[in-house]
């Protein structure tokens, strides 16, 4: 059969992994390098200093925003733009003498770029192109020390002519709420501020009235936006512009701009109207390699700084030894980053992943949840309560103290029932609260998480008020979790549906009060046990028994009412029919319910084994398990929206790649490490079982979905970058394929291996110590028997000391055939 169809092995093809017609990946950089501009779609990345954030493509376009993408937006996005994508940063190089003029980053001017590359790296972003005999090149990131975008650019004559350049500086602002600004722009617009600072050189903008309600409203806010932005830099100002208006000039967009093709400038400042900062610089460089460089410094201050402090700061970075101070900073920051988890594997695409892109994806996932990307273009969701639960196992190897903040922070989003907001606004405060009875759980989940990883059991103690009122201690938080949860039981003690569960769109199945979830029955016992363990381990014995007891009644609840002969139904929905059943015309078997059956431990080893042998009998694809098969075709009422997804996408058939990395998982605890492997290598984003045009979005991380084959667009993906599917395909492969994971003793050695893993290294931080630890396996066995030493000392148990001694110890495993 061809390739494109039975998929590629990572064992057998490493190369066509690690390039595709669009790029490569610069293992060595640790970055991605694109090498033609014309991508499926825009390949985005993300500058921040985790105050002052941005999105940028490799074209130049994104937006910027401070702290919140919908409150403090600082730049404009245009949704469903075409060309798509705009505005963005630009500059404009102007030919002097001839008048011809371009834009380095190919857009906005579709500039006929004779070279061009863009280098994708740690929240930074180098886009190098030639045009003309002008070389070019620009490195954007933001200042770890200060509240600064920094574009770093060069500039240099590869001609044997003098070339005498008009260099513009262009951004479109967009000056607080976005939300506000995207619906209600020719009211919004009549308060913007640009004016320029003649005695420092530089613009400043503001805007004299500002909302931070979380919808769009008509209420009125009365009060001025809290911070003022500003654009400098060390080339001197020979004129600038505030008004989009008159700077792109009548019936021009971006491509032309008025000011660029006469090469100059009409120094308008605004009281009202579209605002921009455009500021124009006069360079010349010398034949035969003359070159220049020099900073544009784009900052945000409070509106209260003085014009003297942000001189001072515009003065800072004026210096260009100061900004190349601050990247280097800012590569320090990445290996500090990292160095908490780095391996060394038999499978080059497979480390890289695991060393950088799938760190670096969870990381950003867990700065951003699912509010700022070029598809969440942060105006709705906010920070999603499970959403940002889950994400916190990305940083969780490495930054503690970011997870214990966001878990505060999150118990102080639960009402004293138990229950919580679906989403949360952490800045302005407030949240969306909905039905989903899976919401609260995930907060016991990410404290059990923390906890392993930590063992800074002070926490619980903390005191977190409750939205409504009141404060409590941490463990009482999570106790009311549970117990919210447990009060929202069938009569068959199975979880009730309520407004939905993980999978949003099963929406409509218990809004009466009466479908049940089995997933979400899985889920609950999973922490059920969780939670018994977690007392057993601070000796608590009158709570192990209650968690214990419930986790025993809700086991045998799934087991009695939910195996359908080959695996587990989804769930019963308020008329009492069975969803992903046999009996089911359509949506027959869902994946969920039989990862879960594993992880939870519910299903006895006969069903474990034979669910997931269903999943892959029923839901596989060349890029992993489908969701649900076979995908809904008509819009069920009862049900929900999934059922009026198209088949083969979202919810409704497509591979989501969030529930496969769940399977993956699963099938490491049933010891089948080759089956897990395939999903891996199958669900990797470069993997070229799909051709890149068709895959469209960027090959270095998880997308949230690719279509099945269910769809004529069989392997598209979609909404990459603010995934889950980044944070669990990092945790199910460290953990349990690697087996190398958290428990509340110390870290546990458990590797479940395919058997081309004969020998690897993982170098983990844990608890203020560093364990080295090699890993042989001779005979290529999946499970087999662990031989363990610590320090050149055999050592006869699989949970290593926990040392905390701040020093390196190194651990030798060597698996053989079990006796």
């Amino acid at each position: 059969m061809d390739k494109k169809i039975t998929g590629v092995s990572l064992s057998e093809n490493v190369e066509s992994f690690l390039r595709n017609k669009y790029g490569y990946f610069d293992r060595d950089a640790r970055e991605f390098v694109i090498t033609r501009y014309d991508t499926p779609r825009a390949w985005a990345n993300y500058i921040t200093n985790g105050r002052l954030s941005g999105i940028i493509t490799n074209t130049g376009e994104g937006y910027s925003f401070y702290l919140t993408p919908r409150h403090n937006r600082i730049t404009r996005w245009r949704y469903n733009a075409l060309p798509p994508n705009r505005p963005g940063r630009y500059i404009y190089l102007r030919d002097k003498e001839s008048g011809e003029y371009w834009s380095p980053s190919w857009q906005p001017c579709f500039s006929n770029l004779s070279r061009y590359t863009c280098r994708h790296g740690f929240n930074y972003t180098i886009i190098e192109s030639e045009y003309n005999e002008i070389m070019s090149r620009i490195t954007y990131f933001v200042a770890p020390g200060d509240d600064v975008e920094l574009w770093w650019v060069r500039l240099k004559n590869t001609g044997n002519t003098p070339r005498r350049l008009d260099v513009y500086s262009y951004i479109e602002l967009c000056l607080g709420h976005a939300l506000v600004d995207l619906i209600n722009q020719p009211n919004d617009q009549h308060f913007n501020e640009v004016y320029f600072d003649e005695p420092n050189q530089l613009l400043v903008a503001t805007k004299r009235y500002w909302t931070n309600f979380s919808r769009a409203t008509v209420k009125q806010g009365n009060q001025a936006w809290a911070y003022r932005v500003f654009m400098g830099s060390s080339l001197s100002v020979a004129g600038f512009d505030g008004s989009k208006d008159t700077f792109i000039g009548r019936w021009r967009s971006e491509e032309n701009p008025e000011a660029v093709e006469l090469g100059k400038s009409f120094n308008t400042e605004i009281t009202s109207g579209d605002a921009v900062f455009a500021l124009r610089y006069e360079c010349e460089l010398a034949p035969g390699g003359g070159e220049t460089e020099f900073p544009v410094i784009i900052g945000i201050v409070p509106n209260d700084a003085s014009a003297e402090r942000i001189a001072e700061i515009v003065g800072t970075y004026r210096d260009i030894n100061k900004v190349k101070e601050q990247f280097d900073v800012l590569k320090e920051n990445r290996e500090d980053y990292l160095k908490s988890l780095q391996t060394k594997l038999p499978h080059p695409v497979a480390e890289m992943m695991i060393n950088f892109w799938n760190q670096y994806q969870a990381k950003t996932t867990f700065q951003f949840s699912r509010d700022a990307s070029l598809y969440h273009g942060g105006l709705l969701f906010g920070r999603g309560f499970r959403d940002s639960a889950q994400d916190s196992l990305g940083p969780l190897m490495t930054k503690q103290d970011w997870v214990r903040a966001r878990l505060i922070e999150m118990a102080k989003m639960q009402f004293q029932d138990g229950s919580t907001y679906h989403l949360y606004y952490p800045i302005t405060g407030g949240g969306e609260r909905t039905e989903h009875l899976d919401n609260p759980l995930w907060l016991p989940f990410m404290a059990v998480s923390y906890l392993k990883e930590t063992a800074d059991f002070s926490v619980l103690e903390s005191e977190c008020e409750f939205v409504d009122g009141g404060k409590a201690t941490l463990v009482e938080h999570l106790r009311r979790s549970i117990e919210f949860v447990l009060n929202n039981l069938s009569p068959r003690k199975l979880a009730l549906f309520k407004g939905g569960d993980w999978n949003d769109t099963l929406d409509f199945c218990g809004r009466k009060g009466r479908g049940e979830s089995v997933w979400m029955s899985m889920f609950l016992a999973f922490i059920l046990r969780e939670f018994a363990h977690l007392f057993r381990h601070i000796g608590k014995q009158t709570d192990v028994e209650y968690y214990a007891k419930w986790y025993d009644e809700i086991a045998g609840a799934i087991n009695t009412y939910a195996w359908d002969g080959e695996w587990y139904i989804r769930g019963t929905n308020d008329l009492g029919e069975l969803i992903g059943s046999h009996q089911s015309e359509e949506g027959k078997i869902f994946l969920n319910p039989q990862s879960w059956s594993v992880i939870s431990g519910v299903a006895p080893k006969e069903r474990a084994i034979k669910a997931m042998d269903s999943v892959a009998k029923m839901l596989s694809t060349p890029k992993g398990p489908k969701i649900l098969h076979p995908a809904y075709t008509k819009p069920d009422p009862n049900i929900g929206l999934i059922t009026r997804c198209v088949p083969g996408k979202k919810e409704n058939g497509a591979v989501f790649n969030h529930p496969v990395a769940w399977a993956i998982i699963a099938e490491l605890i049933l010891g089948r490490g080759e089956q897990a492997w395939r999903y891996y290598q199958q669900s990797l984003p470069m993997n070229p079982v799909i051709e890149i045009d068709r895959y469209e979005v960027e090959p270095y991380v998880y997308a949230e979905y690719v279509t099945s084959p269910d769809h004529p667009t069989y392997g598209q993906a979609s909404h990459s970058w603010l995934t889950g599917s980044a944070v669990w395909m990092l945790h199910g492969f460290v953990g349990y394929l690697l087996g190398v994971r958290a428990e509340f003793d110390g870290l546990v050695i458990d590797p479940c291996l395919p058997s081309e893993f004969r020998h690897y290294v993982v170098r983990r931080r844990f608890r203020d110590a560093e364990y080295e630890i090699s890993v042989e396996n001779p005979d290529g066995v999946s499970k087999g028997k662990l031989s363990i030493s610590v320090d050149g000392k055999d050592y006869k148990s699989n949970i290593l000391p926990v040392f905390k001694d701040g020093k390196k110890h190194i651990v030798h495993v060597r698996l053989s055939t079990s006796d």
